[in-house]
């Protein structure tokens, strides 16, 4: 996994920046105090950490990958950046006051582990807010029209929100909800389903290679027709009805909010 985001991490920052809303909304549901220190889990080159603690907050960014390391030391040498997994942050117990994961859940290597390792390093009473999409979210994806093979193998990675709430009650720690998330025609952080709004977007070589889906988990041949099938149908307009069959009430990405008792 620090292999893969070592190469996507060359020209990372360049798509994927803090989006303020998504920022403002892990402010919301994690509920930093000034005084605590906090945990962006799988943090890649840290535009959310760096967000997050121009708010205010103080943070501790850990990622497998050195590359996107050196890249976040970058952006702001004031945070402590460390390297880490989930499933093993090195870090003392009951160290944090809070937990934040964006995008970052299906990269995990086992996932009960990690929750029971993020558990371990998070006080009591402090929460996590994981920023994820699942299976079922994904299957409304438009893209699904274009890049059918990309989508399939990347919803295989993504664990469903029934296995993620079994591994949070099994690492001991309280579920309380989730929320929903509808990509917003504003959005800032170019990941894989930024361009519901915009097919555009899609069209840009930077903005595939920061994607995973399309960077590692793709087929050539069929990113290269599907490109080409997407660019017909916004030539001629007919991306509108594609678009609008994949309309649904479920969320393209979810929010799952856990507590330690």
């Amino acid at each position: 996994m620090a292999a893969k985001y070592n190469t996507i991490g060359s020209n990372y920052n360049s798509t994927r920046k803090a989006d303020p809303f998504l920022t403002k909304k892990l402010i919301e549901l994690l509920r930093p105090s000034a005084e605590g220190t906090y945990l962006d889990i799988g943090c890649g080159t840290g535009n959310y950490t760096n967000a997050l603690q121009q708010q205010g907050y103080q943070f501790i960014g850990i990622d497998p990958s050195e590359l996107m390391l050196v890249k976040a030391k970058l952006l702001n040498d004031a945070i402590d950046w460390r390297i880490g997994t989930a499933e093993d942050t090195q870090l003392p117990d009951a160290s944090v006051d809070g937990i934040i994961g964006s995008l970052t859940i299906h990269h995990w290597t086992d996932l009960k582990k990690a929750l029971v390792e993020l558990h371990r390093v998070l006080k009591p009473k402090g929460r996590i807010v994981i920023f994820t999409s699942t299976p079922e979210q994904m299957e409304g994806y438009w893209l699904n029209h274009y890049f059918p093979k990309m989508l399939q193998d990347s919803m295989a990675q993504m664990p469903s929100l029934e296995r993620v709430k079994s591994a949070i009650l099994n690492s001991g720690l309280v579920f309380k909800n989730t929320e929903a998330y509808f990509i917003q025609p504003d959005l800032k952080d170019q990941f894989l389903y930024c361009g519901k709004h915009e097919p555009e977007l899609y069209f840009d070589p930077q903005v595939q290679h920061g994607i995973s889906s399309f960077s590692h988990l793709s087929n050539k041949t069929e990113v290269e027709r599907g490109l080409e099938r997407l660019q017909e149908d916004v030539s001629s307009g007919a991306i509108k009805q594609i678009i609008d069959a994949y309309q649904n009430d479920k969320g393209d990405y979810l929010y799952v909010i856990a507590e330690k008792a």
